[in-house]
Formats: C-alpha cells, sequence, structure tokens
C-alpha cells in the first residue's frame, strides 16, 4: 500500500482518500509479525468469530461490497461470503486462510476500490444499493461511501489494536504518515 502523505490544505477528494487510505495502511501495520495461530485465536467468548484473520477477511468483503456491489452495480456473481445459503458472518470464517494472503487480498481489494473511486464524482451515487429492509434510505453518494470506509475501517482497526495486545502483547503503532 502505498505510503500516505496528508494534504492538510488540500481539496476534499484528497483529504478523503488519504484518510482512509491511512486507516487501510494501519490494518497491515497492526497484523506485523503476529503468529499464524494469534491472527486466527478466538479471543472474545461473546464473538468467537472475531479474530485478526476475521477482521481482515471482513474488512476485504466490505470495500467489495461498498465499491463493487453498491457503487458500480456490480451483480453478486455468488463469489462473495453473503449468499443466502451461507453462514450470516461467512467472510469471517477464515481458519485455513494465512494472514499474509488475507493481507494480500485486502491490499488488491484497496486497490480496485481506490481505482474505482478514482474514476467517479464525490457526488456520484450508487447503482445498487442495499434494500431498504436492509436498512438503507436509498442511494449515497461516493463521498458518503467514503466517510463510512473511513469509519468501518477505523473502527475494525481499534478491533485489530485490542485483539493484537491481547494476543501477543503489541500495543500501538509507529507514526507512519507524513503530515504537517
Amino acid at each position: 500500500m502505498p505510503k500516505t502523505t496528508f494534504p492538510v490544505r488540500g481539496d476534499e477528494r484528497a483529504q478523503l482518500t488519504a484518510f482512509l487510505d491511512q486507516q487501510r495502511r494501519l490494518v497491515r501495520t497492526k497484523c506485523e509479525g503476529l503468529s499464524e495461530a494469534d491472527a486466527h485465536r478466538s479471543l472474545l467468548p461473546s464473538s468467537p468469530l472475531t479474530t485478526v484473520a476475521g477482521l481482515v477477511s471482513h474488512l476485504r468483503w466490505v470495500e467489495y461490497s461498498w465499491f463493487h456491489l453498491n457503487l458500480l452495480g456490480t451483480p453478486d456473481s455468488g463469489q462473495t461470503p453473503w449468499a443466502p445459503d451461507r453462514h450470516p458472518d461467512a467472510e469471517m470464517m477464515v481458519d485455513s486462510v494465512p494472514l499474509a494472503e488475507l493481507l494480500d487480498d485486502y491490499d488488491a481489494e484497496c486497490a480496485r476500490s481506490r481505482a474505482i473511486a478514482a474514476a467517479h464524482s464525490l457526488d456520484d451515487v450508487e447503482k445498487a444499493p442495499p434494500p431498504a429492509e436492509a436498512g438503507s434510505s436509498g442511494p449515497v453518494s461516493l463521498r458518503y461511501i467514503l466517510l463510512h470506509m473511513i469509519e468501518e475501517t477505523a473502527r475494525h482497526l481499534g478491533h485489530l489494536d485490542l485483539l493484537r495486545e491481547m494476543s501477543d502483547g503489541v500495543k500501538g503503532y509507529k507514526r507512519p504518515f507524513d503530515g504537517a
């Protein structure tokens, strides 16, 4: 993932994408040096599917969902973990997938999302918003999607931070960005 430089006086798009890219980059940073066993270890009795590996997989599929399925309106070809016949949290069930592969898949999905966002105006709206019964109030703009992805990624980054500390005691991270 490219190093993030924050445009402190940049335009709206530059700031939104820089903040999202920073959160995306920190996902990988939070996983650096973590053992496979710890990456797949369930530490929360109330949420046994919430593992570091499961969260990375979830974030990958959230990227795909918002940018491909919703914004572009790409039909779900059945490759997503949300097929009607699958477990509701299927994207979190990745015990047999190495963390490095999950991180590479996440980085690749982020690159595709970045390219999709770059090709659209912030005011462009989803071609296939979620149905009303899923809580949708109608099509949202790319601006909303970028803001939501910052929130979604940052929230799960907090979960990763806690799981990492519980796994092997590693806390915090170096400040890996430029900015004035």
